[in-house]
This record gives structure tokens, C-alpha cells and sequence, in this order.
């Protein structure tokens, strides 16, 4: 099954940016008991240039369902707002 989400954010802080970590809101979940199934899935950011970037869900985010995402190789900006694949 295919689900698909909106990058919202990288982890950051009042200092740091974590731009390897994000923060993504899968469309159809509302809550954190939907969105702790989600964690160990695979999450697929494809770029304009056709790349794959690959990361995976390792907990969740607040209480409407957003989730943390670690990818391999940090996002570029242009990714902000665009969706991803999870499966």
C-alpha cells in the first residue's frame, strides 16, 4: 500500500538544523495511534532530476500524526513542501 505525505519541516533547534531528519504529515492520518503504524515503513522522495532519496520513519510527532524521518542523505530544500511516497 501506497500513502502519501507532505515534507513540513527539518528536525532543527534554536541553534542546529538536523537537515537529515524531517518532520512529514502523511495525508489521511489525524492522530499518533494511526501514525505509530507507520514506523519502520520507507519513505521515497523522488527529485526534479529523478533521484531517489530514501529514509525511514523512526517515531512519531506531536499528536495530529505528523512522523520523523531519518533519510541517508540530507533533503535539499527544494523538497519543503513537496510529497513523498511512503510504503
Amino acid at each position: 500500500m501506497i500513502m502519501k505525505g507532505i515534507v513540513l519541516s527539518c528536525m532543527r533547534s534554536k541553534e542546529n538544523q538536523h537537515n537529515n531528519h524531517m518532520i512529514i504529515k502523511p495525508i489521511g492520518i489525524d492522530s499518533r495511534e494511526q501514525a505509530s503504524g507507520l514506523i519502520g515503513k520507507k519513505v521515497i522522495w523522488k527529485s526534479p532530476s529523478g533521484k531517489l532519496l530514501v529514509g525511514k520513519i523512526t517515531r512519531t510527532h506531536g499528536t495530529r500524526g505528523e512522523v520523523k524521518v531519518r533519510f541517508e542523505r540530507p533533503l535539499p530544500g527544494q523538497a519543503l513542501g513537496d510529497y513523498v511516497e511512503i510504503k
